[in-house]
């Protein structure tokens, strides 16, 4: 983080000063706006490609594998699962449901079981329990 500051510190620096610059070679006649404007695209132009190489191109993570056995250990049905993702996503138990085409009720029943299983009082904390465990 510190490091993104003091480049990007660097860069209002660098522009502030070709700013200057070419204030003072417009004023005292050396040079033709044309060219200032120009070398100020050309600055924009490389700092655009170096943030872009910085930010756009950083090596993926690696995934983290889904523990099946973990899954089978704790019980959890294909369906309890499906219903686990949509809790990790975020989905109310009606979204959950029309997402899954089933009835509300039986998304509330999935989500008790999922709770008993998980040792979890809330979605929440079941949510990260199962992150813990590599099933999510």
């Amino acid at each position: 983080m510190k490091k993104t500051i003091l480049v990007f510190a660097l860069l209002i620096v660098a522009l502030f000063t070709i700013f200057k610059i070419s204030k003072y070679s417009i004023v005292f006649g050396n040079t033709s706006i044309e060219y200032i404007i120009a070398i100020i695209a050309v600055v924009f132009f490389i700092i655009g490609i170096y943030i872009n190489k910085k930010s756009l191109h950083q090596p993926l993570k690696s995934a983290i594998e889904i523990d099946a056995q973990k899954i089978e250990e704790l019980e959890i049905s294909k369906r309890k699962y499906e219903v686990l993702k949509g809790i990790s996503l975020g989905l109310s138990n009606k979204e959950i449901a029309d997402k899954l085409f089933i009835s509300e009720s039986t998304i509330k029943t999935h989500v008790s079981n999922l709770l008993l299983k998980l040792n979890a009082k809330r979605r929440t904390q079941a949510i990260q329990i199962a992150k813990d465990h590599n099933i999510l």
